[in-house]
């Protein structure tokens, strides 16, 4: 009996841009270019779908390459999005802002875990998780003390979360195509 290795393509861009497009959008209102009343309808199906539901597909694939770090990381977020969506559709005016801090602090520090894990990893993952760690805590904090300042701060953290986490997605699937780097993405030697 012959065995055939399975030949599986790179789940990684997907779960990168469902993350990045997703963040990029609330980014936008936390940032303070847009109102929720303006955006937050479109940022809800992006997260129930493409934050949500791709990211987590793409988890499951990178379970089946072995890879821990991108199965933690893209079920994680994928799990994230959908609690935000749920919470911003059914309870938003139930939860107090200080327990809100808290929900976002501590995706920081489950982000900060991640970036730890990304310090082996190729310094543009490493930037990303950098940011997204900032940009939780700011987030958190902002939102714990009903500070739209810092929310702002969060906001604009988030958008350079964001283009990191899709210039990674673009290299991944620009290199592969070329057969080369065209798109650096700091590997570490």
């Amino acid at each position: 009996m012959t065995t055939t290795k399975e030949n599986l393509a790179n789940p990684g861009p997907v779960g990168l841009c469902g993350f990045a497009l997703t963040t990029w959008l609330l980014s936008l209102i936390n940032g303070g270019f847009f109102t929720a009343q303006e955006g937050v309808g479109l940022v809800l199906g992006m997260a129930l779908a493409f934050g949500g539901i791709a990211q987590v597909i793409a988890g499951m694939f990178e379970f089946k390459k072995g890879n821990t770090f991108g199965f933690t990381a893209f079920i994680s977020y994928g799990a994230f999005w959908w609690t935000w969506a749920l919470f911003t559709i059914f309870f938003k005016g139930e939860t107090a802002p200080a327990f809100i801090g808290w929900y976002l602090c501590a995706w920081g520090m489950f982000s900060l875990m991640m970036f730890v894990a990304t310090l082996t990893k190729p310094k543009v993952l490493s930037g990303i998780f950098f940011c997204l760690t900032l940009t939780f805590f700011a987030l958190g904090i902002g939102d714990g003390m009903e500070n739209h300042s810092i929310v702002h701060i969060g906001g604009c953290l988030g958008l350079v979360t964001a283009l990191g986490a899709f210039y990674l997605a673009a290299a991944e699937v620009i290199n592969e195509s070329f057969g080369r780097t065209v798109l650096p993405v700091g590997v570490r030697k």
